[in-house]
């Protein structure tokens, strides 16, 4: 610690002596039109090859013209990006420096710690220890904390958050003197939601410094998170994704982080969804493709009239599960829709104003119908109008099964040898077996297959009003039709935020799903994550005593074994 402490340190000081050089950038240096505001127009560096660059590249050449010192930044970096179409098939390496940084709580206590062992440091060497800070704003949200102890009832979200606070009371204290303690440094309280559902409605900027006054220097929002899926906020056409701990507090320093320049595999969206298919359906079609496409430490970008189709929550959708495809970010870029998606979360009119003029003279707005910019190697295409329902499973997600398939692809993976992705080699004579068991004074059997666990949650879907009002409805149309979820089902629900549980109770969708068990058990990651809690005495012994493959149905982002209920 002390010596990464002081490596930090000397870099840091190295920079300070070095980069007093004037940026050779400040020729693209200008006003904004009449807002009031600066920028670094790229269209001065008067170069054709900036028109043929993926939208998601034009972030990364923007934030080296700006940061240009020839010390951190060189002139040869920026050359290096405007000649992506050649560069990115070589390893060539260059640094990045993300506007901002977000942290959740099992990630985030560290680099605190880390920042708290910092100013020790300085204490002991007679410096002013109050000089150490984050020199970018960064956003800690606490949401990996809260365990779904009770759920089936009205009370399971204050008992749930009850317990979280006694089992972290110390970290919780210790994150509320970093907030006071840190400049640059905000901490979302527990209850609040999940980090990137957080960081969409109410943290993101989209463009630096559109939400002030006059005189202000803008520039292209971007952050990288210490959560794999830190993508989510792709969706809204802001450059993101996850590192370790280290790499965060080195940009929290303000120090670049150091990136081979990568490919970006271009994904045509045609078409509209059809009746009955979701998000969900659809990012699991997108996960398998690009799977199969193979696109590990690429950027995938999302492009073509299909997008203008989407809403804001379902590209955030796709753009959340990009480390389960493999790419580095799932990037949408910035259209009307974003735009209204400002409005709709709080923004004021000014703020996006000010965001729409900036990408718009920057050539950062997504404009459909205008020529395309040049991607990596074949361009990937998508049907919308194809998508049909489907889930995934059973233990990758990315082993796409169409629903209509469901029955059979698990009757044959019971016999399948269990060392396949889809087998658990359970021999034919076991196949029929029941396992007959009492429950709260009633009998149930459970069999191969039989449900035991049922959540609502993840950062993915429940930030997306489509899917979640669609089960609210389901919910409220299956409980007028007298339909039950068997009582020993654990059930939960932990939306992404607040939000959700208020349009749902708005709607009147929240009771139908407390009539069928689903009650707000937290908001948070929860069984996303593998912090179901335990499952009924009875119910564990029953599966155990018969050695039976029972199932969870989730609305989460993995599904490997062991993972949703260790």
């Amino acid at each position: 610690g002390n010596n990464f402490s002081f490596m930090l340190g000397r870099n840091l000081l190295l920079r300070r002596s070095f980069s007093s050089k004037a940026n050779p950038f400040q020729k693209c240096y200008k006003a904004l039109g009449t807002t009031g505001h600066y920028y670094y127009d790229l269209k001065e560096l008067g170069d054709s090859r900036l028109e043929r660059l993926p939208l998601s590249i034009r972030v990364l050449l923007e934030s080296a013209v700006r940061n240009c010192d020839e010390f951190e930044v060189k002139t040869s970096d920026v050359e290096n990006i405007l000649n992506w179409s050649k560069t990115s098939k070589s390893q060539t390496e260059i640094p990045f420096k993300p506007a901002r940084v977000i942290l959740q709580d099992f990630t985030g206590v560290p680099a605190v710690v880390d920042f708290a062992a910092m100013r020790d440091a300085m204490a002991r060497l007679g410096g002013d220890s109050a000089k150490i800070n984050p020199l970018v704003p960064v956003d800690l949200v606490i949401d990996h904390s809260v365990m779904a102890d009770y759920s089936r009832n009205p009370q399971a979200l204050e008992r749930n958050q009850e317990l979280e606070f006694q089992r972290n009371r110390e970290r919780f204290g210790f994150l509320k003197w970093g907030a006071s303690a840190f400049n640059n440094l905000k901490i979302v309280p527990p209850g609040s939601g999940i980090v990137h559902q957080v960081n969409l409605e109410y943290l993101a900027r989209v463009v630096m410094g559109a939400d002030k006054k006059s005189g202000a220097l803008l520039y292209p929002d971007s952050l990288v998170g210490t959560d794999s899926h830190t993508t989510m906020i792709d969706g809204l056409g802001v450059a993101g994704w996850g590192v370790g701990g280290i790499e965060a507090e080195a940009v929290m320093l303000g120090q670049a982080i150091s990136m081979v320049l990568p490919e970006v595999v271009g994904f045509r969206l045609t078409g509209r969804l059809p009746a009955g298919a979701t998000a969900t359906d659809l990012v699991l079609t997108c996960t398998n493709m690009l799977r199969k496409r193979g696109v590990v430490g690429k950027f995938v970008e999302f492009f073509g009239p299909g997008c203008a189709n989407l809403s804001l929550a379902d590209r955030a959708t796709i753009a959340n599960m990009a480390p389960e495809y493999g790419g580095t970010m799932g990037f949408f870029g910035v259209d009307q829709k974003s735009l209204d998606y400002l409005l709709q979360t709080g923004r004021s009119r000014e703020t996006v104003a000010n965001v729409e003029a900036y990408l718009r003279a920057q050539g950062m707005f997504q404009l459909y119908g205008a020529a395309e910019p040049e991607y990596s190697g074949d361009i990937m295409e998508l049907d919308l109008a194809t998508i049909e329902p489907c889930v995934s499973g059973p233990k990758r997600p990315h082993d796409r099964v169409a629903v209509s398939e469901l029955p059979k692809d698990f009757t044959v993976g019971l016999s399948t040898p269990s060392t396949s992705f889809k087998g658990f080699n359970v021999d034919k004579a076991e196949q029929t077996r029941v396992k007959k068991f009492s429950y709260k004074g009633q009998d149930y059997s459970l069999e191969h297959g039989s449900v035991v666990l049922a959540a609502i949650t993840s950062c993915t879907n429940t930030s997306n009003p489509g899917v979640m009002l669609g089960a609210g409805l389901l919910a409220r149309n299956a409980r007028d039709k007298g339909l039950k979820v068997s009582p020993y089902i654990k059930t939960s629900l932990s939306p992404g935020s607040g939000v959700v549980d208020a349009y749902l109770r708005k709607a009147d969708l929240l009771k139908p799903l407390e009539d069928l068990g689903f009650f707000t058990a937290g908001f948070g990651c929860m069984t996303c994550i593998g912090n179901s809690g335990d499952l009924d005495p009875e119910v564990s012994s029953a599966i155990t005593d018969a050695d039976l493959v029972v199932a969870a149905v989730l609305s989460g982002n993995r599904n490997f074994e062991g993972r949703v209920h260790p």
